[in-house]
């Protein structure tokens, strides 16, 4: 049974910094592209960053220069590493990866469950 177990998040104040991991388990076969969304209340899940098996990285305007996106393949693990943290930050965090699983013809998208992170003021 495949999933992405998440870890960190909490609460921190504006200008501070906090760490994000997503690790794969199961049997995977390859991994793709991973990434972290954000959706804060009211609103629609944002894609925060993404990166490829290739190491090519994506950023939404908000978080350039502030969020560092990275991966660890022997580990199955996807980071944000989130600095200099604004309220507007605030949001439920959720990373996700499309995987390869042995035995399977095609890729899958699969989702974390979720962590609270909240910036404030």
């Amino acid at each position: 049974q495949v999933q992405l177990v998440q870890s960190g998040g909490g609460l921190v104040q504006a200008g501070g910094s906090l760490g994000l991991s997503c690790a794969a388990s199961g049997n995977i076969f390859g991994i793709n592209t991973m990434g972290w969304y954000r959706q804060a209340p009211g609103k629609q899940r944002e894609l925060v960053a993404s990166i490829t098996s290739g190491g090519r990285t994506n950023y939404a305007d908000s978080v350039k220069g502030r969020f560092t996106i990275s991966r660890d393949d022997a580990k199955n693990t996807v980071y944000l590493q989130m600095n200099s943290l604004k309220p507007e930050d605030t949001a439920v965090y959720t990373c996700n990866a499309d995987l390869l699983i042995t035995g399977a013809a095609m890729n899958r998208r699969y989702w974390g469950q979720g962590t609270q992170v909240t910036v404030s003021s």
